[in-house]
């Protein structure tokens, strides 16, 4: 029982190691965020180094903000901080990798409360 317990750690690391090894974000995506106000669109890119992800989006009155977090596995997470009319605040963006080519999940925004988003890899 011990051999195939251990057979079962083996394999599930193995694969747990390769799923991480082949989860790569780094490129442009585009970026859409559903509140109770609609959709909205906007361009953001993904640099991964490792579990190690710096994030570039735009900000909510032009220009780009950066943001940094982590890829484990399947799971994606990063913070950005917006400076508002109130002051700055931070968002906390949480998801999973769909496929290599899909993003979705849910965002915390402090007193504005959570909204979903997906981001689709651009193509060519």
């Amino acid at each position: 029982m011990k051999k195939v317990c251990l057979l079962f750690l083996i394999l599930a690391t193995s694969g747990l190691l390769a799923l991480a090894a082949q989860v790569n974000v780094t490129g442009d995506w585009t970026f859409t965020i559903t509140t109770p106000r609609g959709e909205r669109n906007s361009d953001i890119k993904f640099v991964q180094e490792g579990e190690k992800l710096t994030v570039t989006m735009q900000g909510m009155r032009g220009g780009e903000i950066t943001g940094e977090g982590t890829v484990k596995g399947e799971a994606i997470e990063w913070s950005i901080t917006r400076e508002g009319p109130q002051g700055s605040f931070t968002m906390t963006y949480k998801g999973k990798i769909q496929d290599a080519n899909t993003i979705t999940g849910e965002v915390e925004m402090g007193n504005f409360g959570t909204a979903t988003w997906k981001a689709v890899r651009k193509t060519g």
